[in-house]
């Protein structure tokens, strides 16, 4: 570990479990939506809270990055950070946001499968962030995030092969490929979250 001789702003670890935290949210709204009976015009304002307030975390820690001297970790892993933790949200947010605008009342079965995989994900990751002031017990979140990623890449594809298997018409294929592959880049994002926590790990070891 780095000998530091000055005060840090410790303030950051708290932001990124709030962030973290908001995803936990936002996945479990996605859950929701995708159930028989849900109220998709409630759930679809809820997750547009969500995406606001983590634009106005995502604000926060850079505003603090702005004014702090002396950060935690590298400054440029802070931001990047921030913003993979804020691509999840908005990725997440789009899906919700496009089954509403396309009026998509039925979901290819699928769905579930790639949701599921986000909120565990996400559970994950809220799961990580108070460890990182410690740097401890941190391997086997992103090894597991991995394998989350690389079961998520299975079930687009199985997702995308029944997109084009006949069973819906060409407009109704558009829409949904864009829903699951809004679903499957918050799956690609999380993977970054956790890559940029093992690079920080690397460094701070």
């Amino acid at each position: 570990m780095r000998l530091r001789l000055t005060p840090r702003d410790d303030s950051y670890y708290e932001m990124f479990a709030d962030s973290a935290n908001n995803l936990v949210i936002a996945a479990r709204l996605l859950v929701e939506l995708i159930s028989d009976d849900a109220d998709r015009d409630a759930i679809t304002e809820k997750m547009r809270a969500c995406e606001h307030a983590g634009d106005e975390r995502t604000h926060a820690i850079m505003r603090r990055l702005n004014e702090s001297f002396v950060t935690p970790f590298d400054r440029e892993d802070i931001y990047r950070l921030a913003s993979c933790l804020d691509d999840v949200m908005d990725s997440m947010e789009a899906a919700v946001d496009l089954i509403g605008l396309y009026q998509l009342d039925r979901l290819p079965k699928g769905i579930i499968d790639q949701v599921e995989v986000l909120e565990r994900a996400a559970e994950l990751t809220s799961e990580a962030m108070p460890r990182l002031r410690s740097m401890k017990d941190l391997t086997s979140y992103w090894i597991e995030i991995n394998q989350l990623e690389n079961q998520a890449d299975q079930i687009y594809r199985r997702l995308l092969a029944h997109l084009f298997s006949g069973e819906y018409d060409a407009l109704t294929v558009l829409k949904l490929k864009d829903v699951i592959e809004e679903l499957e880049t918050a799956a690609d994002a999380f993977e970054h979250v956790a890559n940029t926590v093992e690079s920080i790990a690397v460094k701070e070891s």
